[in-house]
């Protein structure tokens, strides 16, 4: 299984777990922030202009890129180029 660490600083395994939140709908909003919907109906809206560092993620600072967001097989937030978010990591920044 492999092992992943994401921007939010959450290290996951990139499995399906039953009883997951998990992302349902992503749009993309101008100064990198990201609209999420999760499979019980919560909503909220992220910034990440400062997490877009790293390999991985410094591509995003394009916004012609940063605007291809995908929610993906395991409901988590992904771009082309691989870069996700882990979805529990997600809810935990809306709901706090």
């Amino acid at each position: 299984m492999p092992i992943r660490e994401n921007i939010l600083g959450c290290v996951y395994i990139a499995i399906g777990v039953i009883g997951m939140r998990r992302v349902t709908n992503v749009a993309t909003k101008p100064e990198y922030i990201i609209a999420v919907t999760f499979n019980d109906g919560t909503y909220g809206e992220i910034c990440l202009a400062d997490r877009l560092f790293g390999p991985m993620f410094e591509p995003l600072k394009d916004p012609v890129f940063f605007a291809q967001a995908r929610v993906d097989e395991f409901g988590a937030v992904c771009w082309p180029n691989d870069a996700d978010l882990a979805p529990d990591a997600l809810y935990r920044r809306i709901a706090a």
